[in-house]
């Protein structure tokens, strides 16, 4: 038998359609599922919509950890609506408060060997422990709740070896940040990055989960680590050991693609805005005066990430100039905080505590002043995601931000040294952490008899129509590279409170590149029965929001054209019965303006059949012009896709 790397293990070893081939799409069984709130509503309307009896999936948990100012009766009836859906459904149900989601999964519910889709981008974090994790649309994760397969394109593995050890003051976001200095927000995808060597014995579950965490800014599919000793030393410390399996890669395996890290030649860095991809040494941009840092988030969520940061600012004060925000990442993290002294270390300091929660990561609260840099130790940092529209949000590590702090400006951690006479602290992990799972609420055993809680802001899903074969309508926006889900429809406070409410949503589709957009959509959704949107490449990079599918959908969007996509919002689309087409020429993408009228002809056949989609360009001027185009879906899209998506799909498996 031929060796293998952890990936090909885990898909190997729940494999239910197709071959391992780079670029063929294969079907996988699923064992866990997770859920946001911020999704998860739509998620639920759609098990709703599907008919579901009972979760399928060993294990499903729905978590509250966005949506949780509750500045009006919203988020509040949105909690008692998810609670109800989870019992409903037969999912376990994290209580709001008691953290953010990956985080809480990795201590009490992630296994070694197992699989899981969640409808957050950064469900891959599970990867931390050697599970394959997935984030991906929440259509996909219904699909996978009910008992469906995962289709995804396989993925090249990409193998980074780990070399040595990180020098003092460079953690582990430092390794993800010079993982996105070298490859960007594009260089992972259609990979799965899984990482080995020596290095990794320095490394803890924790600081793994930080690294597999932000393989979604890299654009990855996933990130894999091997279950090892310490893997087993943190479930150990969880109460799980017995959870607790080998899986490591055989010597002689082979990768399709690699890269290498050698830890000890690390420095701290930083991501300048207004993309995680712009990485710079934080040495080349000290200096410039900050307002705020924010320490927390699924990117740095563990015990040491806020230990560090309490030991560098214990007996000082923060700068008089700077806001230092902590956010803990659960209830059980605060508890063991208090008991190892870091909490009261940063609140004598002068920081500001908050939920336990996502929080500033989504937008919710927190936003910086105007004008000013925001340090954080948070994923992304795309252009108004913090709240504030000229925001300058910097992502570096928890040393960087705590050295900051101090000073009023942006600070290598390194300086420390000879500002403040400071050793580097060495952080001693606690055998046994404090464990509280009194706010997991178990599924029912008669879950039957539950009714589901909809506020009014609760909707029900609209039908989604077949794919039409014909079609005249204009292009409401051209865009360039790397557009986000964040541009496409943005979160914050302002916004995310309507995540079940599809008509007022879709009052915020793309208004941070065009606030006109909502108003054409629905002249042109009324004048021509729908619209199209072409953008360049890596369209719709970011979160696994579906909202930025299924809110551009319900105002007529009945296509994209695009040099690529961004791997899960190309699923959403199909999932939603929106087109997602490719230029045969990239060059033909200067041949569209705004503003142009397009014609698409004989569209079911020529999908259903993978001919050339030719798309006749109509000037205002009176000029046109015909460009061919495709796309790359599989089979099973195809035949989604002509039905209306992935519902109409499954109430027709259920009829």
């Amino acid at each position: 038998m031929a060796a293998l790397n952890v990936t090909q293990k885990l898909i190997n070893n729940h494999l239910i359609e197709g071959e391992l081939i780079p670029g063929k799409e294969i079907g996988i069984k699923i064992d866990q599922a997770l859920l946001q709130d911020a999704t998860g509503t739509l998620v639920q309307l759609e098990l709703e919509a599907m008919g579901l009896e009972r979760a399928k999936t060993e294990v499903a948990v729905q978590y509250v950890d966005h949506n949780l100012l509750q500045t009006d009766f919203k988020n509040a009836d949105d909690h008692l609506f998810l609670k109800s859906a989870a019992q409903r459904f037969g999912l376990w149900f994290s209580r709001p408060g008691n953290g953010v989601s990956h985080p809480v999964h990795m201590e009490r519910f992630g296994k070694p060997g197992k699989t899981l889709v969640g409808s957050d981008s950064h469900s891959c974090a599970a990867g931390s422990l050697g599970m394959l994790a997935i984030g991906t649309g929440g259509l996909d994760v219904a699909s996978a709740i009910a008992g469906q397969p995962y289709y995804v394109k396989m993925p090249k593995v990409m193998g980074v070896k780990l070399t040595g050890k990180l020098p003092d003051w460079v953690s582990a976001k430092d390794i993800i940040l010079e993982m996105l200095r070298r490859h960007d927000v594009k260089g992972g995808v259609g990979k799965i990055i899984e990482y080995y060597g020596d290095g990794l014995q320095h490394l803890s579950a924790m600081d793994r989960h930080v690294i597999a965490n932000m393989g979604a800014e890299l654009g990855a599919t996933t990130t894999v680590f091997p279950s090892d000793e310490e893997t087993k030393r943190f479930l150990k410390s969880q109460t799980r050991e017995d959870d607790w399996v080998e899986l490591k890669a055989d010597e002689e395996c082979e990768y399709d693609l690699h890269d290498e890290i050698i830890l000890d030649e690390l420095v701290p860095l930083i991501a300048l805005p207004t993309s995680p991809g712009n990485v710079v040494p934080v040495s080349e941009v000290a200096g410039k005066k900050i307002s705020q840092c924010v320490v927390g988030s699924s990117a740095n969520p563990g015990l040491r990430d806020f230990w560090i940061v309490g030991e560098i600012v214990k007996g000082k004060s923060v700068n008089a100039e700077v806001s230092l925000d902590i956010n803990p990442t659960s209830r059980q993290i605060i508890q063991n905080m208090i008991d190892i002294k870091t909490f009261g270390n940063l609140i004598t300091a002068g920081a500001r505590f908050h939920q336990s929660g996502c929080m500033g990561c989504i937008g919710m609260g927190q936003a910086p002043a105007s004008g000013t840099i925001s340090l954080r130790t948070m994923p992304r940092n795309f252009p108004d995601r913090s709240g504030t529209k000229d925001d300058q949000v910097h992502l570096c590590s928890p040393e960087t931000a705590a050295a900051s702090a101090l000073t009023g400006k942006i600070t290598d951690p390194r300086d420390l040294e000879k500002l403040y006479d400071m050793k580097y602290p060495e952080y001693v992990d606690p055998e046994i952490h404090i464990i509280n799972t009194d706010m997991l609420v178990a599924p029912l055993e008669d879950n039957k008899s539950v009714e589901l809680k909809k506020g009014p802001n609760i909707k029900s899903l609209p039908h989604i129509e077949e794919l039409k074969d014909s079609a005249e309508v204009p292009v409401l926006l051209k865009m360039g590279d790397n557009v986000s889900t964040d541009e496409i429809l943005k979160a914050g406070a302002e916004v995310l409170p309507f995540r079940s409410n599809l008509p007022e949503i879709s009052k915020y589709a793309f208004t941070v590149i065009d606030e006109t957009y909502y108003d054409r959509a629905m002249q042109t959704k009324d004048q021509f029965g729908g619209h199209i949107v072409v953008a360049a490449d890596n369209y719709a990079q970011g979160s696994s929001r579906e909202h930025a599918a299924i809110a551009p959908k319900y105002l007529g969007q009945i296509a994209v054209i695009a040099k690529s996509y961004a791997r899960i919002a190309w699923q959403n689309l199909v999932n939603f019965g929106i087109l997602p087409l490719e230029f045969e020429n990239n060059d033909d993408y200067e041949k569209f303006e705004q503003g142009d009228t397009i014609q698409l002809k004989n569209l079911r056949d020529a999908v259903k059949n993978r001919e050339p989609i030719h798309v006749d360009i109509l000037k205002e001027n009176g000029d046109s012009v015909t460009i061919p185009t495709k796309h790359t879906l599989s089979n099973r899209q195809i035949r989604v896709l002509l039905k209306g998506g992935i519902i109409n799909e499954f109430k027709e498996k259920l009829s």
